[in-house]
């Protein structure tokens, strides 16, 4: 029996156990493509023109939580990045205060497990790069605060306190004043995510975290060597940290086709004066124009299954879950080609006989988990320590 046979039988699960997704970009897409104006994409409708996420498409693809990051670009900085990030928290809370029947905002596992009896969809925030809080303790608090459960060390560039995979090595991972970062993050009940760091600083973070850490969106680095990939030794150690990785749907980071192929659509982009990661109808007008000359490497649902295969090998069924990025690339597998495409990923699954059980946790019953267990030591270290008060420059200057 091929994938197409267990289609039924993968919606009759995600009836039950709903995908908690780790990573969507809407927030950045709504930011660039009409400046927030809700009406313009209003996402009850059918926005499948311009976006790879609409309430409809969300209901069939069995989506039962979402993070939705409130990314900014790495080449935002200081004070400019911490309001670009606040807008981004601001168009979240208005989507879901204009969406109340099909979504609803969530800060803890207990507010997930509400939402999926209630039959809406979990609505979460995740901080997408450390320079989101502009070096400052307090200004992670500020964005627990506001509801922000996951922060990003860092994107695509290296900070002060912590090495990006995509950047020439900086620090070596994690500055003093970056794992000051990571324990004020445990205390404060903000998961440390560990998608587009170093290696590194992968192990770094888990060296300090006393709490479950994330990959929202991050795959197996076995399958395809990208660096915003997980190492075999990194994946295997979140059984002992209690940690999860969700696998990506990003084709360049899953199909080694396509990394030498994105790199050279990256390179058409800029020479085009375009941001690589322009989605907006501009920018995809260019990247149509040079996939019509030079074919894509095409990745599916079979792809992705191949890294979790691998990935609930070496972590086990219990350390893996789904981050698939959308409206965050511009290239998307085929069968995953939108948010409505999770049905086509668990039957692909199935038809490599994963069980109910298993697919329960890939999906719904881990996030949750590792949510909850963040909770927990947060409560445990704030009865121990008040929040901290150190500064980049006291912890890391000492090394210059």
């Amino acid at each position: 029996m091929g994938a197409e046979d267990y289609l039924e039988q993968a919606r009759e699960l995600l009836e039950d156990f709903p995908v908690v997704d780790g990573h969507n970009d809407l927030p950045w897409a709504l930011r660039e493509q009409v400046r927030y104006d809700l009406d313009r994409r209003d996402i009850a409708d059918d926005q499948s023109a311009h976006l790879h996420t609409d309430i409809p498409r969300l209901r069939a693809g069995g989506v039962g939580a979402q993070f939705w990051s409130v990314y900014v670009r790495s080449d935002m900085a200081g004070d400019t990045a911490v309001s670009a990030t606040l807008e981004q928290i601001d168009v979240v809370g208005r989507m879901i205060a204009r969406y109340p029947d099909d979504l609803a905002a969530a800060r803890t596992a207990d507010d997930m497990e509400n939402a999926r009896r209630t039959g809406r969809i979990a609505s979460l925030m995740g901080a997408e790069g450390g320079h989101s809080i502009n070096n400052s303790l307090a200004t992670l608090r500020a964005l627990h605060a506001l509801g922000v459960r996951y922060m990003t060390l860092t994107h695509n560039d290296n900070l002060p306190w912590a090495d990006s995979a995509t950047d020439e090595p900086g620090v070596g991972g994690l500055s003093p004043f970056g794992h000051e970062v990571v324990r004020e993050m445990n205390r404060t009940g903000v998961l440390v995510d560990l998608s587009h760091v170093a290696a590194t600083t992968m192990r770094d973070a888990l060296a300090t975290s006393t709490a479950p850490v994330l990959f929202s969106h991050s795959s197996a680095r076995a399958v395809c060597d990208h660096p915003r990939n997980i190492p075999d030794d990194v994946l295997a150690g979140l059984a002992a940290n209690g940690g999860v990785a969700m696998a990506t749907f990003v084709p360049k980071f899953i199909l080694p086709e396509a990394i030498a192929w994105t790199k050279a659509a990256d390179d058409n982009m800029r020479a085009h004066g375009a941001h690589p990661l322009d989605t907006t109808e501009a920018g995809m007008k260019i990247h149509r124009a040079y996939e019509e000359e030079h074919p894509r490497p095409t990745a599916t649902a079979a792809t992705v299954a191949d890294h979790l295969d691998h990935m609930r090998e070496v972590a086990g069924i219990d350390h893996i879950g789904i981050g698939g990025d959308f409206d965050g690339t511009a290239f998307t597998p085929e069968g995953l080609r939108d948010v409505a495409g999770y049905p086509n990923l668990i039957a692909e699954l199935f038809a490599r006989r994963w069980s109910p059980e298993d697919l329960s946790k890939l999906t719904w019953h881990n996030a949750v988990r590792v949510l909850r267990a963040a909770e927990d030591v947060a409560r445990g270290l704030q009865s121990e320590r008040g929040p901290s008060t150190a500064t980049i420059e006291e912890l890391d200057d000492s090394r210059r």
